[in-house]
């Protein structure tokens, strides 16, 4: 019976030492990313929400806000800074912007009105407001030019990473509203309508054109890629849709990822652009405290994979080495709800 003892004892210890090696190899085989993008839209100061302590368990290398930082909607300015400073006050988030950079832009209700565009009537003094809460200084360039917008370098051993933060309010043209169908919103074909106008236009180009980043990220606040369901998107200005397009391809920039909000849903979409070597892919992040939990299907041809309606947060692992990105849609507790790997 001692022997026997024995014996099991050496057994045991064998199949602890064999399961260590091949965890270390496991651990070993995962490529730890070169730089971490977590995003998310559609928050509400006055809601719960249970992502900030995952998220800083991702250790991410920036947060982008993707817009609806905060649900306003007013044109009274104290009450907009009162409800910025809501959100200031979240534990969570003061945790998150202490350990890790935070950018990021608007989308209509902390702009101050719902699908709200060129006309809103203190869309000044919102930029105003929303800066102060970015904390933009007071002296940045930001604080003269008109709209939100703003491009970020961040440098890695490894590579490069610009981030390109477009403000889709500011200068965006009256809407159609679509009385023939159930959509709330139609296309128009008028070649002077606009997304971005055309000085912002201009500094995308720029940006663009003169990256040397391996990869290079655009934050657009509503969907670029999915232009059917007939709510806000890119798609009801197509003609700003093929010159998104084409800027990006004619400016050789590598890695260009495309990140949207506002749907309270989660998706990722992805399109063949004629010209570029690589598959755009626009990646839908919303929402972090509320979400589209009656969702039951809308058309996008360019959907890869399933719409997630939980609330939810996006994570970009880029891997520069192996020119890589690795898309995931993030629940509470680290539940990874979906993801896409795209090779650049």
């Amino acid at each position: 019976m001692k022997h026997f003892n024995i014996f099991l004892v050496a057994v045991v210890l064998f199949s602890a030492c064999k399961n260590k090696e091949q965890k270390t190899t496991v651990a070993e085989e995962q490529s730890v990313p070169d730089f971490v993008v977590a995003f998310g839209s559609c928050n509400m100061s006055q809601e719960p929400n249970p992502f900030w302590d995952d998220i800083l368990q991702e250790n991410p290398d920036v947060w982008i806000w993707g817009g609806d930082i905060v649900y306003a909607d007013t044109d009274d300015v104290d009450r907009l800074r009162s409800i910025y400073a809501m959100q200031d006050t979240v534990a969570g988030y003061n945790k998150l912007r202490n350990e890790v950079p935070i950018i990021g832009t608007w989308d209509d209700h902390d702009f101050g009105v719902n699908d709200g565009g060129s006309d809103f009537a203190i869309k000044a003094e919102s930029q105003q407001v929303f800066l102060d809460f970015m904390r933009v200084p007071q002296d940045s360039e930001r604080r003269s030019q008109e709209g939100v917008y703003a491009s970020h370098d961040y440098e890695v051993p490894e590579g490069k990473i610009k981030v390109i933060v477009l403000d889709t309010r500011y200068f965006r043209s009256d809407l159609i509203e679509d009385e023939d169908s159930n959509k709330r919103y139609k296309p128009t074909m008028d070649s002077t309508a606009t997304v971005l106008g055309e000085v912002q236009w201009k500094w995308l180009e720029n940006e663009l054109n003169g990256s040397d980043a391996d990869f290079n990220l655009i934050m657009s606040s509503i969907q670029v890629l999915s232009g059917e369901h007939g709510f806000e998107t890119w798609g009801n200005f197509p003609l700003e849709v093929e010159k998104l397009e084409q800027t990006i391809t004619q400016s050789g920039a590598k890695g260009v990822i495309i990140l949207s909000g506002d749907r309270h849903i989660s998706e990722f979409s992805r399109a063949e652009v004629h010209g570029l070597s690589y598959p755009l892919v626009d990646f839908t992040s919303s929402g972090l405290t509320h979400s589209y939990f009656s969702f039951s299907g809308e058309p996008n041809k360019h959907r890869v994979g399933e719409v997630v309606s939980d609330k939810s947060y996006g994570i970009i692992n880029l891997n520069i080495k192996d020119k890589e990105a690795e898309f995931k849609i993030m629940g509470d507790n680290g539940e990874v709800l979906q993801e896409l790997k795209q090779s650049y």
